[in-house]
Protein backbone atom coordinates (compact mmCIF):
# COMPACT_ATOMS: atom_id res chain seq x y z
CA UNK A 1 0.00 0.00 0.00
CA UNK A 2 2.55 2.33 1.16
CA UNK A 3 3.44 1.94 -2.81
CA UNK A 4 0.33 4.04 -3.94
CA UNK A 5 1.46 7.12 -1.88
CA UNK A 6 4.77 6.64 -2.66
CA UNK A 7 4.35 6.55 -6.28
CA UNK A 8 1.53 9.75 -6.16
CA UNK A 9 -0.90 7.65 -7.63
CA UNK A 10 -4.69 8.26 -6.51
CA UNK A 11 -6.53 5.76 -4.55
CA UNK A 12 -10.11 4.42 -5.97
CA UNK A 13 -12.72 5.76 -3.80
CA UNK A 14 -14.12 3.46 -1.35
CA UNK A 15 -16.32 1.70 -1.93
CA UNK A 16 -19.67 3.39 -0.17
CA UNK A 17 -21.85 0.87 2.31
CA UNK A 18 -24.93 0.02 0.55
CA UNK A 19 -27.63 1.91 0.73
CA UNK A 20 -25.96 4.82 2.56
CA UNK A 21 -26.57 7.60 -0.88
CA UNK A 22 -30.33 6.42 -0.50
CA UNK A 23 -30.46 7.37 3.06
CA UNK A 24 -29.13 10.46 2.82
CA UNK A 25 -31.51 11.58 -0.07
CA UNK A 26 -34.06 10.63 1.85
CA UNK A 27 -33.31 12.59 5.23
CA UNK A 28 -32.90 15.61 3.22
CA UNK A 29 -36.09 15.01 1.23
CA UNK A 30 -37.64 14.77 4.78
CA UNK A 31 -35.64 17.95 5.79
CA UNK A 32 -37.11 20.08 2.74
CA UNK A 33 -40.72 18.07 3.61
CA UNK A 34 -40.93 19.41 6.93
CA UNK A 35 -39.76 22.99 6.11
CA UNK A 36 -42.36 22.93 3.50
CA UNK A 37 -44.88 21.40 5.95
CA UNK A 38 -44.19 24.09 8.45
CA UNK A 39 -44.77 26.95 5.48
CA UNK A 40 -47.92 24.85 4.52
CA UNK A 41 -49.42 24.55 7.87
CA UNK A 42 -49.42 28.37 8.38
CA UNK A 43 -50.84 28.40 4.78
CA UNK A 44 -53.75 25.71 5.74
CA UNK A 45 -54.21 27.42 9.26
CA UNK A 46 -54.73 30.76 7.74
CA UNK A 47 -56.70 29.33 5.04
CA UNK A 48 -58.66 27.02 7.89
CA UNK A 49 -59.48 30.22 9.57
CA UNK A 50 -60.64 32.36 6.46
CA UNK A 51 -63.00 29.61 5.84
CA UNK A 52 -64.05 29.43 9.60
CA UNK A 53 -65.11 33.16 8.84
CA UNK A 54 -66.76 32.69 5.57
CA UNK A 55 -68.88 29.80 7.46
CA UNK A 56 -69.70 31.48 9.94
CA UNK A 57 -71.45 34.22 7.98
CA UNK A 58 -73.03 32.26 6.10
CA UNK A 59 -73.99 30.81 9.40
CA UNK A 60 -75.28 34.36 9.87
CA UNK A 61 -76.83 35.00 6.73
CA UNK A 62 -79.06 32.02 6.93
CA UNK A 63 -79.83 31.90 10.22
CA UNK A 64 -81.17 35.72 9.30
CA UNK A 65 -82.92 34.39 6.30
CA UNK A 66 -84.77 31.62 9.20
CA UNK A 67 -85.54 34.30 11.22
CA UNK A 68 -87.01 36.32 8.11
CA UNK A 69 -89.35 33.62 7.24
CA UNK A 70 -90.31 32.29 10.24
CA UNK A 71 -91.51 35.99 11.37
CA UNK A 72 -93.57 36.01 7.53
CA UNK A 73 -95.12 32.92 8.04
CA UNK A 74 -95.88 34.20 11.90
CA UNK A 75 -97.40 37.04 10.30
CA UNK A 76 -99.41 35.22 7.41
CA UNK A 77 -100.65 33.22 10.21
CA UNK A 78 -101.68 36.15 12.54
CA UNK A 79 -103.52 37.29 9.04
CA UNK A 80 -105.14 34.66 8.07
CA UNK A 81 -106.29 34.39 11.50
CA UNK A 82 -107.83 38.07 11.79
CA UNK A 83 -109.73 37.07 8.40
CA UNK A 84 -111.23 34.01 9.25
CA UNK A 85 -112.80 36.23 12.62
CA UNK A 86 -113.51 38.95 10.63
CA UNK A 87 -115.46 36.32 8.31
CA UNK A 88 -116.67 34.73 11.01
CA UNK A 89 -118.52 37.92 12.11
CA UNK A 90 -119.59 38.62 9.22
CA UNK A 91 -121.44 35.12 8.86
CA UNK A 92 -122.66 35.88 12.14
CA UNK A 93 -123.86 39.43 11.40
CA UNK A 94 -125.64 38.05 8.24
CA UNK A 95 -127.15 35.31 10.33
CA UNK A 96 -128.80 37.62 13.06
CA UNK A 97 -130.24 40.55 10.30
CA UNK A 98 -131.70 37.49 8.39
CA UNK A 99 -133.38 35.89 12.06
CA UNK A 100 -134.22 39.54 12.72
CA UNK A 101 -136.04 39.72 9.63
CA UNK A 102 -137.94 36.66 10.52
CA UNK A 103 -138.95 38.10 13.63
CA UNK A 104 -139.77 41.25 12.07
CA UNK A 105 -142.18 39.03 9.54
CA UNK A 106 -143.67 37.18 12.17
CA UNK A 107 -144.71 40.47 14.23
CA UNK A 108 -146.21 41.58 10.58
CA UNK A 109 -148.12 38.15 10.61
CA UNK A 110 -149.19 38.73 14.11
CA UNK A 111 -151.11 41.33 13.18
CA UNK A 112 -153.94 39.30 11.43
CA UNK A 113 -153.86 36.50 13.22
CA UNK A 114 -157.24 35.58 15.29
CA UNK A 115 -157.29 35.79 18.98
CA UNK A 116 -160.55 35.86 21.24
CA UNK A 117 -160.55 39.53 21.44
CA UNK A 118 -161.04 39.88 17.13
CA UNK A 119 -162.80 36.83 17.10
CA UNK A 120 -166.07 37.89 16.38
CA UNK A 121 -165.06 40.83 13.91
CA UNK A 122 -163.47 38.00 11.87
CA UNK A 123 -165.97 35.72 11.66
CA UNK A 124 -168.43 39.02 10.60
CA UNK A 125 -165.96 39.79 7.78
CA UNK A 126 -165.03 36.15 6.27
CA UNK A 127 -169.74 35.82 6.30
CA UNK A 128 -169.89 39.21 4.94
CA UNK A 129 -166.82 37.90 2.00
CA UNK A 130 -167.36 34.56 0.83
CA UNK A 131 -164.30 32.76 -0.94
CA UNK A 132 -164.48 30.23 -3.09
CA UNK A 133 -161.52 28.04 -2.78
CA UNK A 134 -163.24 24.75 -4.78
CA UNK A 135 -161.14 25.34 -8.10
CA UNK A 136 -158.37 23.24 -10.24
CA UNK A 137 -155.23 24.98 -11.39
CA UNK A 138 -153.46 23.62 -14.52
CA UNK A 139 -149.22 23.04 -14.59
CA UNK A 140 -148.45 27.07 -14.89
CA UNK A 141 -150.71 27.44 -11.98
CA UNK A 142 -153.47 29.81 -13.77
CA UNK A 143 -157.19 28.58 -12.52
CA UNK A 144 -158.94 26.47 -15.22
CA UNK A 145 -162.04 25.34 -13.40
CA UNK A 146 -164.09 27.13 -10.69
CA UNK A 147 -167.24 25.72 -8.93
CA UNK A 148 -170.14 28.28 -8.70
CA UNK A 149 -170.19 29.66 -4.85
CA UNK A 150 -173.34 28.22 -3.29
Amino acid sequence: MRAYADAGAQRPPLPSPPGRAEFKAEVLQKKREALLSQEDSVKLTEEHRRLMAWNEAENARQRARREERLRKEEEERKRHKLQAAENKARIMEAFLKEKEKEVLQLQEEAKTFITLENLEARIEECLDNPRNYNFAIDKDGRIVKRTVLS
